[in-house]
């Protein structure tokens, strides 16, 4: 428990119990409104939210942080590393070979949902801390909930955007994800990361990224694709999905590319946090393409991925098939997509998809 009700007590206990909890680096900032609202209301009004209408919900609450919970005086953030940075091996099937071509999921989804991981830890910390500060109360909240969890972090000190919006984490690169615990409680705030530009004149992320969304300090999420794989419900532009390559949920492209995401000392001391366990690496493209809600659920277990409909799944993994089919074109997954091609019973989303790849293929 915190020794005493000190502001700078509180804090220093705080600190060291989200280390204890497993959390890889914590900070605190005040709950003052947001500096870029007028960059978020400008991207929003540009359309290049996409697909995601629910980012103009609780506009009023995103932009101020303090609407969370009445009273909010501090936020404490905290970061967990979910990947050290290393190369993906190549996926091999069950049997050992490689004929089986696999689709990849971003790296923050291979293991249990992490939101209920960080709010877990996070809730923990909070009883605590209210226990012992009768009267005081608050919220944890992560990426699902309208907070700018990521200019948070930086207000905290735990790092600095980058050119790709991603919070690069002080020795830690952009393998992170947070949550933030919005409280009544006086916390003392911890030094905030300097003005500085992280990326300088750097544009790997820009230059490497396929669907060409990303321009400094900003991303264009109707031709992100993570957006199209994961949030979009609808057909996808061909142009667009034509590029996903391997990945069948998410991308991790500009992070792979990322000097900040390089291996470090104090990256390779601190590791991955163990919740991130390997599952749900990547999925057998011709598995994904039979499946139904089911065996979607069965295959995806606890993971963030769940939100993902059986149909989207499945026509991801059709443009997956596209990168396969362009290196071989007379892989097994020809015959697939031809089945669903010509099945007019089958998903007309998926069904489409097909046809535009076989077109695009022949």
């Amino acid at each position: 428990m915190p020794p005493s009700t000190d502001p700078a007590a509180c804090t220093a206990w705080c600190l060291a119990r989200t280390r204890e909890l497993g959390f890889a680096a914590a900070g605190v900032c005040d709950a003052s409104p947001s500096k870029r609202s007028g960059a978020l209301r400008a991207w929003l009004d540009g359309g290049r939210h996409g697909p995601m209408e629910w980012m103009r919900s609780y506009l009023e609450v995103r932009v101020d942080p303090a609407r969370i919970v009445d009273g909010t005086q501090s936020v404490l953030v905290a970061a967990a590393r979910y990947h050290d940075g290393r190369p993906d091996a190549r996926f091999v099937g069950a049997d050992g070979t490689s004929s089986a071509a696999f689709g990849r999921a971003a790296r923050y989804a291979r293991g249990p949902d992490y939101h209920r991981v960080m709010k877990r830890r996070l809730r923990t910390l909070q009883r605590e801390l209210e226990d012992a500060l009768p009267g005081t109360r608050g919220k944890v909240c992560c990426d699902i909930e309208p907070i700018p969890e990521r200019e948070l972090a930086e207000r905290a000190g735990i790092g600095r955007i980058g050119k790709n919006t991603l919070l690069i984490a002080d020795g830690l690169g952009s393998w992170t994800v947070l949550a933030c615990y919005f409280t009544t409680a006086r916390l003392q705030p911890t030094p905030r990361a300097d003005d500085s530009d992280p990326c300088g004149t750097c544009t790997r992320c820009i230059d490497a990224c396929p669907t060409a969304a990303i321009s400094p300090w900003s991303v264009d999420a109707s031709r992100c694709i993570t957006t199209i794989t994961i949030e979009q419900r609808s057909l996808p532009d061909p142009q667009i999905a034509s590029k996903v390559g391997d990945w069948l949920f998410g991308c991790d492209i500009c992070q792979e590319v990322c000097p900040h995401n390089q291996p470090t000392r104090q990256s390779r001391r601190q590791g991955i946090d163990q919740a991130w366990d390997g599952r749900t690496a990547a999925f057998a493209l011709r598995d994904v393409l039979r499946w139904d809600q089911t065996s979607r659920r069965a295959a995806m277990g606890t993971s963030a991925l769940t939100r993902v409909h059986a149909r989207q799944a499945r026509r991801n993994a059709v443009w997956c098939a596209l990168d396969v089919l362009q290196q071989d074109p007379k892989h097994p997954l020809r015959g697939d997509l031809e089945s669903i091609a010509a099945n007019e019973a089958d998903d007309p989303q998926v069904r489409q998809a097909a046809r535009t790849v076989l077109a695009m293929i022949r």
